[in-house]
């Protein structure tokens, strides 16, 4: 190699290891607990400020305790690496983290910013991912906020623990806990948080008093949670929920006593009753034992602290978060198969079927969910699967709202198929969590190759709506369609989000209706 290159190349290697230091500037701010140093995104125009602890490690004594607020530091605390996921295993598999593997110290969330600075009072998103309670994290990219950052907004991701560690009730916890109930860790996890924010995010240029907190599936589970709650509704100014509200039969909170008889008959089962053995288990030996069992988490409780009676019974009382709520769900949350079961999906198989769910209620069902034409049992299975999986719940906690409160709801269906690599395999319509990327503005994280601009189009859309909503509480602008809420109109308004955008009135009112009075919360 000649002197010349030699020296290009070692100005070349110089130039992008200053440009990279240069776009990463260090910034600092001073919370209630100690300084947090982030990064400016110079590319981006943003500041960051990940794995930022909101409480202590709930780790050795604190396993199975309510969070506590982090202890205070001496000196500057880096804040430029995701922190670690809640303990899981990726059971999705369509989950990218980018933390440091998996913890039970794993209370941390992940802060973009336009600026920070404490006079900016800009308004805040604090998303809760999905994963069913059991998996999932903050630093998953289709989470990321630096897209809403952009938009004038600090966006939140933060992490809560899952399964066991963070839904286990047991008699022994109750007996323990100053306010004798046990469970819902997680969803505590996830108000210490909100206070965590409440309290110091005007130093990173946002304002406490207008805070909005989203979710998808078990995030969106969370949100209802949270607007039910009388630890978390008055931090509130805004809700946005996609696919999911903790509403029987999607994750609804159980009684106590339930969770107490689950609980203990899990720890016996495992061969550790109790408590006292429980906490002396390593984490690994913990969750090892977890999986052996078979269970797929734990449900909420009704604990008679975050959550002091069902979301129905707190709804009707008008004592849920009197603020607006955006919330929907997708086109085919649950794919035919999953109805069928293994079956042939045939008229007479998918009569069998309807049979074996609704013996009381055949016809009823059949009129809603037709068998025929043939080719349409296929549509019938897919909107039958996904009405009991999550649609229904949804429905009913925008129902709930509308009813006992004069803040407005706006309804939305995501019917935006992504694009496949498989074209022999048509998709019955857009699959549960799929809006996610188009929500949060991250398609250019996803590895998609066939994502077209049409794609991000919709994405732009939608967000603007988002972040109008965020701002307002009124996702509706002079350049975007008009999105009226579900007060404004005699029907059922309902924003359609595909290629083209459009208002319809809902003619499946009658569907969730029927449910309603199948699983008891009407």
């Amino acid at each position: 190699m000649n002197y010349s290159l030699s020296k290009k190349i070692c100005l070349l290697f110089l130039f992008v290891l200053i440009s990279h230091t240069y776009s990463q500037q260090a910034v600092k701010v001073e919370t209630k607990y100690g300084v947090l140093e982030g990064f400016h995104d110079k590319e981006k125009g943003i500041d960051l400020f990940l794995g930022v602890p909101f409480a202590e490690p709930p780790v050795g004594e604190l396993r199975w305790k309510a969070p506590r607020p982090p202890k205070k530091w001496q000196g500057v605390k880096p804040a430029k690496e995701f922190g670690p996921a809640a303990v899981q295993t990726n059971v999705f598999g369509d989950m990218v983290y980018r933390g440091k593997g998996t913890s039970e110290d794993c209370l941390y969330l992940n802060i973009w910013t336009p600026e920070a600075n404490k006079n900016k009072a800009l308004p805040v998103l604090v998303y809760f991912y999905g994963g069913g309670l059991v998996a999932g994290d903050g630093s998953e990219p289709r989470y990321d906020g630096a897209s809403m950052a952009q938009q004038g907004i600090v966006a939140i991701t933060v992490n809560y623990r899952l399964n066991v560690f963070g839904f286990l009730a047991h008699p022994e916890l109750t007996e323990e806990a100053p306010y004798n109930s046990s469970g819902n860790y997680g969803l505590l996890d996830q108000n210490a948080a909100l206070k965590w924010v409440y309290e110091n995010i005007a130093d990173f240029g946002g304002d406490p008093e207008k805070i909005t907190i989203a979710g998808e599936s078990a995030g969106s589970v969370s949100v209802s949670a949270h607007m039910a709650s009388p630890l978390s509704r008055d931090l509130l100014a805004g809700a946005i929920g996609e696919s999911g509200a903790s509403i029987k039969p999607t994750l609804g909170p159980v009684s106590l006593a339930e969770a107490e008889k689950t609980g203990k008959q899990f720890a016996a089962n495992i061969g550790h009753p109790s408590l006292k053995e429980l906490r002396s288990l390593s984490t690994d030996e913990l969750f090892k034992l977890y999986n052996e069992s078979g269970r797929f988490g734990f449900p909420p409780v009704i604990d008679s602290y975050f959550l002091p009676r069902s979301l129905p019974e707190i709804f009707k009382n008008g004592d849920q978060a009197q603020i607006p709520l955006l919330v929907g769900w997708n086109s085919a949350e649950m794919p035919s198969v999953s109805l069928m079961q293994g079956q042939e999906l045939s008229g007479s198989n998918y009569k069998k079927k309807i049979r074996e769910l609704y013996p009381e209620s055949f016809d009823r069902v059949l009129e809603l969910y037709p068998a025929s034409p043939e080719n349409e049992i296929g549509s019938s299975a897919t909107a039958l699967a996904s009405d009991r999986f999550i649609a229904y719940s949804t429905w009913k906690w925008a129902d709930l709202h509308v009813n006992n409160s004069d803040q407005p709801v706006y309804r939305y269906i995501f019917k935006r198929i992504r694009p496949s690599e498989n074209p022999s395999h048509k998709p019955e319509g857009a699959a549960h969590a799929s809006e996610i990327e188009y929500f949060m503005g991250n398609l250019g994280l996803i590895d998609n190759p066939l994502l077209t601009g049409e794609d991000f189009q919709i994405s732009g859309t939608i967000q603007k709506y988002l972040a109008n909503f965020i701002k307002t509480g009124n996702p509706n602008s002079q350049d975007l369609l008009k999105w009226p809420s579900l007060q404004e109109s005699n029907g059922v308004p309902v924003m359609i989000m595909d290629s083209k955008f459009e208002v319809i009135q809902s003619q499946e009112e009658d569907r969730y209706e029927f449910h309603d009075e199948f699983y008891g919360n009407n």
